[in-house]
């Protein structure tokens, strides 16, 4: 797992913005221009630091393969929980940019019904009703049937996975992405409620009569083309964002009016937010006592991905970005914006932003604690009240920071924010 947080430690702190209490910017004249523009370099940092850790988490895997230990697979294992904090701080740029919301399902797509992609134990594996490929499994056969069709699997390429997901018409149906390969790293994690994690055997990458769970050279197979797909797909973003190139998502989103900039950046952080933190990802989870909708269910890192999906709405806010060799992004931002027009309602928001991260750090805290860890599935549990307060806390204090982000937008002439809810009523 990542390395347990103090209680504040210095990139936490500088997160919480106790180490800048005042914009380095507060005494520079800032524009919505400049503003729009330094979100796009800062969209560019963060997917730059995104591809060189599934890079690095490529490497690992190829590691792996050539010599499958429990060594090889811890060391892939921990590139993948390195991989998940640029990424997640990555989400916030999803809504209101199409070139990224149309992108992310071959990323980050769940919950998966893993059989689709490998075994799984029979008896205590829940699917989508319904979901004729839910136990397919790629890894065991050459050819499967979804929908009444027969689909040739024997060639296992990253462009026949991409071409899998949703077959047959189900969300369910994820082939690619950070969720297949946390699958294949750790496989299912059957301890429901209870402590653990998934457990799977490196000997499920070994050759000859050392196979573990059967296909072991098609698990291989799956598992290189998936990470190379990751690291693909994810330079393909990075070139949409890069500076000083013709026909790229930036060239067009900066030659947009900078109040289109500033709504979208205003309803990206309000729906990560809402919609998609606080309701699909941590109230369905508690209000449906589903550890089958946890976010990282297989490897339970759950409490770090909505840690940083936290920290990329301050990110986008504060104008600020941490990257992987410890250099800060920093220039113009909402926050200097909004203090020009009215300096209580930002200094709110801060606060609020510091509040939600606070909260958010508690669960990492209770679940990355040496003593007695609680994860996120086991806070989720239906008698475990502690869980349920620490997570409808960080619920609320996303809520309370959303209202403040639509304030924010209406100050800034920007109307009818209205971010999305995904549904879910607070």
């Amino acid at each position: 797992m990542l390395a347990p947080l103090t209680r504040k430690p210095l990139y936490l702190a500088i997160a919480l913005g106790s180490l800048l209490p005042v914009s380095a910017l507060a005494n520079t004249a800032v524009t919505p221009e400049s503003v729009v523009s330094h979100y796009a370099d800062i969209a560019h940092a963060t997917f730059e630091d995104a591809r060189t850790s599934a890079q690095t988490l490529n490497t690992r895997i190829d590691a792996l393969l050539e010599a499958p230990s429990a060594e090889t697979l811890a060391a892939a294992r921990q590139a993948w929980l390195q991989a998940r904090v640029p990424y997640q701080q990555s989400e916030v740029f999803r809504f209101g940019n199409s070139v990224v919301d149309n992108w992310e399902g071959q990323l980050n797509a769940w919950p998966l019904d893993e059989g689709m992609i490998d075994y799984v134990a029979s008896s205590d594996y829940q699917h989508e009703l319904g979901n004729a490929g839910a136990t397919a499994n790629i890894v065991a056969n050459t050819a499967i049937e979804i929908g009444g069709e027969t689909l040739d699997v024997s060639n296992i390429t990253p462009n026949l996975l991409a071409d899998l997901n949703e077959i047959g018409g189900s969300e369910a149906n994820v082939a690619t992405g950070y969720h297949a390969i946390e699958f294949l790293l750790w496989g299912q994690d059957l301890n429901g409620f209870d402590a653990g994690n998934g457990e799977r055997p490196a000997t499920d990458y070994m050759a000859g009569e050392e196979c573990t769970g059967g296909s072991c050279e098609r698990r291989r197979d799956y598992l290189d083309a998936v990470s190379d797909l990751l690291v693909y797909d994810l330079e393909w973003m990075v070139a949409q964002w890069a500076p000083a190139q013709e026909g790229t998502y930036r060239q067009a989103f900066l030659a947009e009016p900078a109040q289109e900039g500033l709504r979208r950046m205003l309803f990206g952080m309000g729906s990560l937010s809402l919609g998609e933190l606080a309701g699909e990802r941590m109230k369905v989870a508690l209000e449906a006592n589903s550890y089958e909708d946890e976010h990282d269910c297989f490897s339970d890192n759950t409490h770090n991905s909505h840690f940083y999906n936290g920290m990329g709405v301050q990110n986008v806010y504060l104008g600020e970005y941490k990257r992987l060799d410890g250099s800060v992004v920093e220039g113009p931002s909402l926050s200097d914006l909004l203090a020009e027009t009215d300096p209580e309602l930002d200094a709110t928001l801060r606060n609020q932003l510091n509040a939600s991260m606070a909260e958010l750090n508690d669960i990492k805290l209770a679940a990355e604690a040496e003593s007695s860890p609680m994860a996120f599935d086991m806070m989720i549990a239906p008698s475990n009240e502690t869980g349920a307060s620490l997570i409808n806390d960080a619920i609320m204090a996303l809520v309370i920071q959303t209202n403040s982000i639509e304030q924010a937008a209406d100050t800034l002439g920007l109307t009818q924010l209205q971010p999305d809810d995904a549904g879910h009523a607070f």
